[in-house]
């Protein structure tokens, strides 16, 4: 496992769980170079276990994260082209990493949440968060567009929501980004280690090889023609029901284990 500056990396559940943790409190879990780079590979490291069950990402103090550091976009102003072109790729790496990560990656979303730190929420397969959380597509109030994580961002709330948030960059409430798909659950903020826990416990009842399975379903079929997507789920669950997670299951089904 590598060795992180700006993440702590935390097991629980006999190893089925990993829990990230962005670790920059005092600039509200900014993104820098660094933490960029620290999540990427701590995702990269964890995609080879094939035990692990699910991903809780999070931030430590009072935000989740704030997108971008200031110090790191006032440095790009004088990068090259290239120079930023390069940043930008790099960052659009690591949201796809966490996108396509074979399992699913649940965000605790503790507090603000804004540009960049959005796109980390929309690459998440479960998004809690608590109530009065702020968040916002503010880009475009610093002369710059939520350009990276639109895909992302797009693809769960809509081209309709995206028109009006992207360009007023207005900040919105949880309960207003779960109205519009970004969020699944808004909880009190005493309640969000217990909504938290709740969710985790129904991911660990799932067979882990399942669990990556239905996520492949959920992320591909929708973008299948009907040829692809009759092919594609057949062999799923032919591969699936022949293996010995769930024959296994099936049987303790069957014996009332």
């Amino acid at each position: 496992m590598s060795t992180y500056a700006h993440i702590t990396l935390e097991r629980s559940h006999q190893d089925k769980i990993a829990t990230i943790t962005m670790c920059r409190p005092e600039v509200h879990n900014a993104f820098n170079k660094q933490l960029i780079l620290d999540l990427m590979f701590a995702f990269t490291d964890l995609t080879t276990d094939a035990e692990l069950h699910a991903v809780v990402l999070t931030g430590e103090g009072l935000s989740f994260s704030a997108g971008a550091d200031l110090n790191m976009m006032q440095e790009s102003a004088v990068y090259t082209h290239e120079q930023n072109l390069d940043d930008a790729l790099r960052l659009a790496e690591l949201f796809e990493i966490i996108n396509n990560f074979p399992c699913p990656v649940v965000a605790r979303v503790n507090g603000t949440a804004m540009g960049g730190g959005l796109g980390l929420i929309a690459v998440c397969d479960i998004v809690i968060a608590v109530e009065g959380a702020r968040l916002a597509f503010s880009e475009v109030k610093l002369g710059i567009a939520p350009a990276v994580i639109s895909p992302y961002v797009v693809r769960k709330i809509g081209e309709t929501q995206a028109r009006v948030l992207f360009v007023t960059g207005e900040r919105f409430t949880s309960t207003h980004a779960q109205k519009i798909g970004l969020v699944h659950i808004v909880t009190k903020p005493e309640d969000l280690d217990a909504t938290v826990s709740k969710t985790v416990s129904e991911l660990l009842t799932g067979g882990s090889q399942a669990i990556r399975a239905c996520k492949d379903l959920a992320l591909n079929v929708g973008r299948m023609d009907r040829d692809s997507a009759r092919t594609y789920t057949a062999e799923s669950i032919a591969t699936l029901r022949v293996s010995s997670e769930a024959q296994e299951r099936l049987r303790a089904f069957l014996e009332k284990r």
